[in-house]
């Protein structure tokens, strides 16, 4: 099958409209089950009151489901506080259930609901990249997007429920239990997996936010790569980089990265390395609570390698 993937040079707080299409065949070796739609250019972009509309057009035919607010009301129970799962810099989480009294068609599973705070640390160009991503790519190590409600200044993404939470409240969590080694293992061979499907596509993507809380879990510990807020499209042609504002989280993002905003997969690679020496060690990348010296697990890592 072939997939037609949005790229993006610009962010707007804008909508989609059709435009050309581009034909990218499927990587080698790495598991999909993707299919074909309209390729997008985010230059395209242009009218902000048809946002919703211009969304549905550009995703026709990705099984991306298009909630109402009165629809995720009756997912969530009604946002009841015995489903808040928690919130980080997008905003709130809530678990609810789906299934084809909702809708004709839905299968019948628990989903994990996220709504955008206007106020957070994350807005409009990330909910977008957020839709884009995950709405084109499918992989046994991506979370599944399922679906999306863009209402008014509303903004809400609904994905599949990952039981064991995050990497992060796996490893550092005070009264969680200790990962035994075989699914350290298996976490850090599926990580590495979602990143070289995200490298390795025809279109390749540079995920730039790869990090312990950004790996979600399942009951069995299958490892998915979540929060595509800051996910960029990687070089084409001859480029060998793509020059960028600085984002990321301290202690995962490369120096060299830091140092020139020149962005490639390598990144990507750089923060791995930090997660794989998380699983390792059971410290966190940064600690402020350690001796100076101490602070900081690469620096750490790399006194003992010497």
């Amino acid at each position: 099958m072939t997939v037609e993937k949005t790229t993006w040079r610009s962010m707007v707080s804008g909508c989609f409209k059709p435009h050309h299409e581009v034909s990218a065949t499927k990587p080698k070796k790495m598991e999909t089950k993707q299919t074909s739609f309209q390729r997008l250019s985010m230059s395209d972009l242009s009218n902000p009151s048809t946002l919703s509309e211009d969304l549905s057009i550009s995703l026709a035919g990705s099984n991306i489901h298009i909630f109402t607010l009165p629809e995720l009301k009756v997912i969530t129970q009604n946002f009841a506080a015995s489903n808040f799962l928690g919130e980080g810099g997008f905003g709130p989480v809530h678990k609810g259930f789906i299934d084809d009294k909702l809708r004709p068609g839905l299968k019948a599973q628990p989903v994990a609901v996220k709504f955008l705070d206007l106020d957070g640390s994350q807005g409009h160009r990330e909910w977008l990249a957020e839709v884009i991503f995950l709405g084109q790519l499918r992989h046994p190590h991506l979370v599944k997007l399922i679906g999306y409600c863009c209402e008014e200044e509303h903004r809400v993404l609904v994905y599949e429920y990952m039981p064991r939470g995050s990497l992060e409240n796996q490893l550092f969590r005070r009264y969680s239990v200790s990962l035994p080694w075989s699914a350290r293992t298996k976490i850090a061979l599926g990580a590495a997996k979602g990143l070289a499907f995200l490298h390795e596509s025809e279109k390749p993507v540079i995920y730039r936010d790869f990090k312990a809380s950004n790996i979600l879990l399942d009951s069995d510990y299958t490892p998915k790569l979540s929060d595509f807020g800051l996910a960029k499209d990687g070089p084409e042609g001859s480029d060998t980089h793509v020059s960028t504002r600085v984002m990321g989280t301290q202690g995962y993002a490369a120096p060299e990265y830091i140092m020139t905003g020149h962005l490639t997969s390598r990144s990507d690679v750089y923060s791995f390395g930090v997660v794989l020496l998380e699983l390792l060690t059971g410290r966190r990348s940064v600690d402020k609570n350690r001796p100076q010296r101490e602070q900081n697990l690469v620096g750490v890592g790399k006194a003992l390698a010497e």
